[in-house]
C-alpha cells in the first residue's frame, strides 16, 4: 500500500549524485537505497535532511573519516556479512517500496497524461488511491474461531 507520494518537479529519473530527497518537504527519518548510492554526495544529502542512510557499502568498501555514519555499515558487513546486515537494518523495506512502484507503473502506466503540474499531481494522487483500493480489495479477511 502506498502511504505517501510526492513528485519531483525537475526530473523523476534521478540517479546517484542527483537530488532525490532534497525537494521533499516532509521529514525523512531514513533513506534506503542500493549500493549505487554509496557515495559521499548521497551521504551528505541524507545527513543534511537529518536522516539515517541505510545504504549497503560496496564489496571493496574502505572506512571513511572517523565518525562517519557509513563506517558502521562497512564494519558490520565485514564481520557478519551483507545478508545479515540487511536483516539487522530492515533493508528489505527498500524492495517493498520498489515493488510498490513497479505495481504502480504496471497498472497505471509510467507516464502522466496531464500537462500542468497541479493536474499531474491530482492525476498521480488519483492513481495512488485506485492502487490502494485495489490492494485493499485483494486482501483476505481474517475469520477466526470465536
Amino acid at each position: 500500500m502506498v502511504s505517501g507520494m510526492q513528485e519531483k518537479m525537475v526530473r523523476i529519473n534521478a540517479g546517484p549524485g542527483e537530488s532525490y530527497i532534497w525537494p521533499l518537504r516532509r521529514k525523512v527519518s531514513s533513506v534506503k537505497a542500493d549500493g549505487a548510492y554509496d557515495t559521499r554526495g548521497c551521504y551528505a544529502e541524507v545527513a543534511a535532511k537529518k536522516a539515517d542512510a541505510v545504504i549497503p557499502p560496496r564489496c571493496n568498501a574502505q572506512l571513511w573519516e572517523d565518525g562517519h555514519a557509513r563506517n558502521c555499515a562497512v564494519i558490520l558487513t565485514k564481520h557478519i556479512g551483507s545478508s545479515e546486515w540487511k536483516k539487522c537494518v530492515n533493508y528489505h523495506q527498500r524492495s517493498l517500496a520498489e515493488t510498490a512502484m513497479y505495481r504502480y507503473k504496471q497498472l497505471m502506466g509510467d507516464k502522466l497524461v496531464s500537462r500542468g503540474l497541479n493536474k499531474q499531481h491530482a492525476e498521480a494522487m488519483i492513481k495512488v488511491k485506485v492502487l490502494n483500493r485495489m490492494a485493499r480489495l485483494g486482501m483476505p479477511e481474517y475469520q477466526g474461531n470465536s
